[in-house]
């Protein structure tokens, strides 16, 4: 996944509002409508959040007659969470160092107070 496109999905991301409007969406599609009920703004400011998560191809919006209902696209997230593992494994490995020096410090003073 391109630098520039982590961008674009970290900063949607950044945004408290646009968290809860995926979480929403991760229950099922919704409504514009539907996802602005939660939040005190207006159509058009939850309309900017959806324009920000639709650049970061976070979610689709789907035509039926007049209803536009958006899903969460996951795909992005999976990209995301790629990109997270190389860290998640090297504080891994850095806490499985922690606890073996804990158990070491912790051998040491048992056998410190049996003498």
């Amino acid at each position: 996944m391109s630098s520039d496109r982590l961008s674009l999905i970290f900063s949607a991301l950044a945004d408290p509002t646009r968290r809860a409007i995926l979480a929403r969406l991760a229950k099922g599609e919704a409504s514009v409508t539907e996802l602005a009920q939660p939040f005190e703004m207006s159509l058009p400011a939850i309309s900017k959040h959806l324009k920000v998560l639709e650049r970061a191809q976070l979610i689709v919006r789907g035509r039926e007659a007049t209803w536009r209902p958006c899903y969460l696209n996951t795909e992005p997230l999976k990209g995301v969470d790629d990109w997270l593992y190389q860290y998640r494994q090297l504080w891994e490995e850095r806490l499985d160092r922690l606890d073996d020096y804990l158990n070491e410090l912790q051998a040491k003073e048992k056998n410190d107070e049996q003498k």
